[in-house]
């Protein structure tokens, strides 16, 4: 008979901390991938800023100040706090300009529920704290895929994600009346939508200080700062709760 069923059974964590002092984020160099035809790397412009030349680029960081500002200047993101959200990347596979750019992963079921149940069985999304924080969103770019897209494309993805994140900011989604509950029926018209969300955010005295890198391509980037670096953290995970932690 086998023994395999006296072996441990590793399961994922509930929780996962982090904090700066004793276990800070894990923080990761991303790789270049060869350079797609229409974004071979032309000289770094010096009127785009984008910190210290010569040192790390910290994408997390200048994407996480971003997006402080635009919260605060835009009334249909003011619900937001940047605080309770975690900035990371995932590492394209291939140069291709297509595909993933970002994504937000809430950590709230429907309604901002912890608990949901599956054919009886309760789930819970695993909760992620920093510095005793606790998290509500995770919001992931596809690096450098998101660098190569234009400035424009780059700020409308960015609008899209933050969009996505329920006006009750209770850890769900924005959800739309219908069928197309989390992009709404028309996806020409989302896309419009945050455009114009985009546009007259950079129109109503938007500080180049903050939006200056995304000007440029990741190799660009790379050129003028060495390296670029993010923030590397798994995808949470949804977990069967046992019967002790429903409660």
């Amino acid at each position: 008979m086998s023994e395999d069923h006296l072996l441990p059974v590793h399961r994922p964590p509930f929780v996962l901390h982090w904090d700066e002092a004793t276990n800070p984020l894990p923080v990761r160099t991303i790789r270049g991938l060869g350079l797609a035809p229409a974004i071979w790397p032309a000289a770094v412009p010096p009127y785009y800023p984008s910190g210290p030349i010569g040192q790390p680029f910290d994408f997390c960081g200048h994407i996480r100040r971003l997006c402080a500002d635009i919260v605060a200047r835009c009334d249909e993101l003011r619900h937001i706090d940047v605080n309770r959200l975690l900035f990371a990347v995932t590492q394209a596979r291939s140069n291709r300009r297509f595909g993933l750019q970002a994504r937000v992963t809430p950590l709230r079921f429907r309604d901002g529920r912890l608990i949901r149940r599956r054919r009886g069985v309760p789930y819970q999304v695993q909760r992620y704290f920093i510095d005793g924080q606790e998290i509500l969103y995770l919001i992931t770019f596809c690096l450098p895929r998101f660098l190569d897209q234009d400035f424009d494309d780059k700020f409308i993805t960015l609008f899209h994600e933050l969009y996505h994140i329920s006006p009750a900011f209770d850890g769900d989604l924005r959800r739309h009346q219908g069928r197309y509950s989390i992009h709404s029926r028309s996806q020409k018209k989302y896309d419009a939508h945050m455009a114009h969300l985009a546009r007259t955010y950079l129109r109503n005295g938007a500080d180049p200080a903050l939006h200056g890198f995304l000007r440029l391509n990741f190799a660009q980037l790379q050129q003028r700062h060495g390296s670029v670096l993010g923030v590397v953290v798994p995808r949470p995970k949804l977990l069967p709760l046992p019967a002790a932690r429903e409660n």
